[in-house]
Formats: structure tokens, sequence, C-alpha cells
């Protein structure tokens, strides 16, 4: 959804509230797609803070089911989301890069402005992305899967050899090998 910024750029002092819906039933992200199993409304407040500044606030709550990286049971990942950003105006942005031989900082928070419009979307996104977990567990104790039959160990033991011999060993192992008789 793209929200036309030109009043509130052009209006000192001007505050505008705004209530987005999130429309996606899920979130891909590094070919992996993340079913949404709740969300709420984004609240979006937008705050002229001088000529072509406006400084974007905003606040939601989504629930992702995302697999547990041990086991690959599924677990309701809640996020609690809050974001602010400064946004310049297409004129102030310019100025700006003209003055800064780097325009990169400008850039990089310019990812979801195109000309006067603001896309909602793509900040959602983003800020869904910041927001996920780098890791997550069905349970801090979960045991993961057996690395031989796949079977979930958390729902008991499968039985599988699972010794793995101490690598330093192996030379004596060879040796042992070598005198082996056939």
């Amino acid at each position: 959804m793209l929200i036309n910024l030109t009043d509130v750029f052009s209006s000192e002092g001007k505050v505008k509230k705004i209530n987005i819906p999130y429309d996606q039933d899920s979130f891909a992200y590094n070919s992996n797609v993340y079913p949404v199993s709740n969300k709420s409304e984004i609240s979006v407040t937008l705050t002229n803070i001088g000529t072509g500044n406006v400084l974007v606030e905003g606040n939601f709550e989504i629930t992702l089911t995302i697999p547990c990286d041990r086991c690959l049971q599924s677990v309701n990942v809640p996020l609690s989301v809050a974001f602010t950003h400064q946004v310049l105006s297409p004129e102030k942005e310019n100025a700006a890069s003209e003055k800064t031989s780097n325009a990169e900082t400008f850039d990089e928070e310019q990812c979801f402005i195109s000309g006067y419009e603001l896309d909602t979307d793509a900040l959602i996104n983003n800020e869904i992305l910041i927001n996920m977990p780098v890791k997550v567990l069905c349970s801090e104790d979960c045991k993961g899967i057996c690395p031989v039959c796949g079977k979930n160990l958390n729902q008991g033991d499968c039985g599988c050899d699972t010794f793995v011999p101490d690598p330093r060993m192996a030379a004596i192992k060879d040796i042992f090998n070598a005198n082996k008789e056939v």
C-alpha cells in the first residue's frame, strides 16, 4: 500500500495517524515461507519535524509459525515490532546528497520511499525481517532429531547407534586395523 506524504512534507508540525491492515497470510524470507497465525493492525504516525522532513513511527504485533531449528516442529513466534524512521522529501534528499559525498546514509533509510509515497508493504516486511529471531526452539531442552533415522528425539529414543569415535584416536585405530588378521 502506498501512502502519499505530500501534505505531511509541506505542512510544518502536521501529524497524521493511520491504521493499516496487514493483508498478507504468510511472510517469505530466504526462500522460506512462514505462515502468519495472528496479526494486528499497523498503527503509523507521520509527523512533520521540519521542511521536507517526516518522522515515521509505528508499531504492530504479529505471530509467525516457524519450524524449530532442532526438531523442525512448528512453533508460534510472537513478534512485537516498534519502528521509527526519519524520511526526507525528494528535494531535501537531493540537497543533502549534494552536501555530503556519502549518499548511502540516506539511501539506506529511504528504501521504502519512492518520491512522495511511502511503501508500507516494504516498510513492514523490512521491520519483520529485522525483528526475526536468530534461533527458534520449541523448548530450551529440545533434543532435536536423530542424525541416523530422523526421528524426533523429543518423542522418545529411536535406538539407533549414534556413537561417534573420538577423532584424536584415529591413528591408534589405524594401527589396530593394520594388525588385524583377515
